[in-house]
């Protein structure tokens, strides 16, 4: 083999060479963007499909609900009283209740001011232990909820939002989950997005 033919070998096999870490390089960027593309898709599957399960919750009724007109929303420092328990809406304290899981009842004026922001109110009366744990858990570090006692209110638990409101009998009701979903800064809200912190607390 002569000079050239060793030449042209050479510069075949170097050819040949970085064709193939071409190919490589090619399949790398590939199964890389793969490897970001697919999770992606997952993620935002997944994300489409809790919007979706949250827009099918708002549509559908919800058995139980009770749903009344609140004549007005004035803030006021007089005491008011509502005619359901808790109340569901109405003039109002100034200042919110602060959100969050409260072991004594709480002044209604301000708790009230709260739905007007889009809270949902958990109140319950004569539950077990095992009960309450339930329901702590269902609330957890969601914003815009409360859970309080509420002597009197005529139900085991009841969930309240703007103009709406739910008694059930037990904590662990698939209705409260629903209603959460529905009704927590939902479309009923006067003041969606207004804080659920910052106001007043026990």
């Amino acid at each position: 083999m002569n000079k050239r033919q060793e030449a042209q070998e050479v510069l075949a096999k170097a050819q040949a060479k970085e064709k193939r870490t071409k190919i490589l390089t090619v399949a790398l960027v590939a199964a890389a963007a793969l490897a970001i593309i697919v999770p992606t898709a997952v993620v935002l599957s997944g994300a489409a499909q809790e919007k979706s399960a949250v827009a099918a919750a708002a549509a559908a009724p919800i058995e139980g609900v009770k749903d009344y007109k609140v004549p007005s929303a004035n803030h006021v420092d007089a005491k008011v009283t509502y005619a359901q328990k808790p109340g569901v809406g109405g003039d109002h304290n100034p200042v919110w209740l602060n959100c969050g899981i409260y072991e004594k009842p709480v002044p209604e004026n301000n708790a009230v001011h709260s739905l007007e922001h889009g809270a949902v109110w958990i109140s319950y009366d004569g539950i077990s232990d095992a009960e309450l744990a339930v329901l702590k858990q269902d609330v957890g570090e969601k914003t815009y909820m409360l859970l309080t006692p509420y002597p009197d209110q005529g139900a085991k638990i009841k969930l309240t939002a703007w103009g709406e409101q739910l008694s059930v009998d037990a904590a662990d009701d698939p209705r409260i989950a629903a209603f959460v979903k529905k009704y927590r800064q939902g479309p009923q809200t006067p003041e969606p997005g207004a804080p659920c912190t910052g106001g007043v607390g026990l």
